[in-house]
């Protein structure tokens, strides 16, 4: 579970980024308070299913869009795994 809320933060961070904006902007889009949006993208809190949706119409993804990069996260972050694995043997 905390590995998903840390995917969930990496993702808004990613989206966030990518648009070039700050946290603030993101906070004024989504309606949301500035220091909770770097809660949420440090994976320290666990948001609301409503404040997902806010931060993925604020982001201009839809809310299925923002868990399947995620699980992106995820899959590469096994990848990884499996990669050092087989260079350690």
């Amino acid at each position: 579970m905390k590995a998903f809320v840390k995917d969930f933060g990496l993702a808004v961070r990613q989206l966030r980024e990518g648009r070039g904006w700050s946290q603030e902007q993101l906070a004024e889009r989504s309606d949301l308070n500035r220091s909770y949006v770097g809660e949420i993208e440090r994976g320290n809190v666990i948001p609301s299913i409503v404040t997902a949706q806010k931060l993925a119409l604020a982001l201009g993804v839809n809310g299925a869009g923002l868990l399947a990069r995620c699980e992106q996260l995820e899959q590469s972050r096994a990848a990884r795994r499996i990669n050092l694995a087989a260079i350690a043997c």
